[in-house]
């Protein structure tokens, strides 16, 4: 089941091989008995893809119930249900990760001594089971995935200038005064020319950046240099806004907000280094007032 499930997974025999350090041999043969066994077809093969059949997606669903149920059991007579161990593997964005997650995870290890930390702090979708993520941080409605989510929080676009711009430039009291601005434009996530405000999000204006930057962290010195206008999350320049770098327009026009949630795959089956984890970061950023 074990290898079947793997093979499911990945859609190939050979990665499934590679992963479980079998032969390619091995893992057909597994697969040919385990068909012979049950009397049905559970993988269709052909020499580009390997597609689960119908009556293979109800046993895969199955397996992989029975597989958590089996590995629970295992981790919970091993012991380690009780004492967090092993390597935690976290992502998030990049900047959320520094600023908010990335002291949670030290807290957290200097709490559980017996697990190492690993993050992966990156500005674009991460597929938590093929990269082997334990929990994640996702800013933005979730779609449809089958995985464990809480919501901690919520952030918003905020469009925000040095004071120093605006003094020469003047503030921007409606959307469509934007069109006369120097807009600065972050290539990652969240990026369009198209810009919508208002709680439906009906009012809608297209900019014309005249800088791109690849980090949001360069966007925001632009703008704290005084150069521009950018559009940013919340979280992103709230020290700057506190500290009055930078002051923020067009509050009164402000889109919904954007949800953040905490994200794992194992859910009741979670190992205790995970549901300790997700424990503390769940308190942590629901206490977090820029999440509010």
């Amino acid at each position: 089941m074990r290898i079947f499930a793997r093979v499911a997974e990945t859609a190939s025999f050979a990665e499934a091989a590679r992963q479980m350090r079998l032969s390619p041999p091995a893992v057909t043969r597994a697969i040919t008995a385990l068909e012979e066994q049950i009397g049905v077809r559970l993988l269709t093969r052909t020499t580009r893809s390997v597609k689960l059949t119908e009556a293979g997606q109800r046993y895969f669903e199955d397996c992989r119930r029975i597989l958590a149920d089996i590995a629970e059991a295992e981790a919970s007579a091993a012991g380690t249900h009780g004492n967090p161990t092993g390597t935690l593997t976290v992502t998030g964005p990049v900047m959320f990760g520094r600023m908010h997650v990335l002291p949670i995870l030290l807290e957290y290890l200097d709490r559980f001594p017996g697990v190492a930390g690993q993050t992966l702090f990156v500005d674009r979708p991460v597929n938590i089971v093929e990269e082997g993520i334990d929990v994640a941080v996702r800013i933005g409605s979730l779609p449809p995935s089958g995985l464990s989510a809480t919501r901690v929080g919520w952030v918003r676009r905020t469009i925000c200038g040095a004071p120093s711009y605006f003094d020469k430039h003047g503030v921007p009291g409606t959307p469509a005064e934007l069109a006369r601005h120097r807009i600065i434009m972050p290539t990652g996530a969240w990026t369009s020319p198209e810009w919508h405000f208002g709680p439906d999000g009906r009012t809608s204006v297209t900019v014309h950046p005249r800088l791109f930057c690849n980090t949001n962290e360069a966007a925001i010195s632009a703008a704290e240099q005084g150069w521009g206008i950018a559009r940013v999350l919340s979280y992103q320049v709230a020290p700057a806004l506190a500290e009055g770098r930078l002051q923020s327009v067009l509050d009164d026009h402000a889109d919904s907000p954007i949800p953040v949630h905490v994200v794992h795959v194992e859910g009741r089956h979670a190992t205790a280094k995970v549901r300790a984890f997700i424990d503390l970061v769940v308190e942590r950023l629901r206490d977090n007032a820029l999440l509010q």
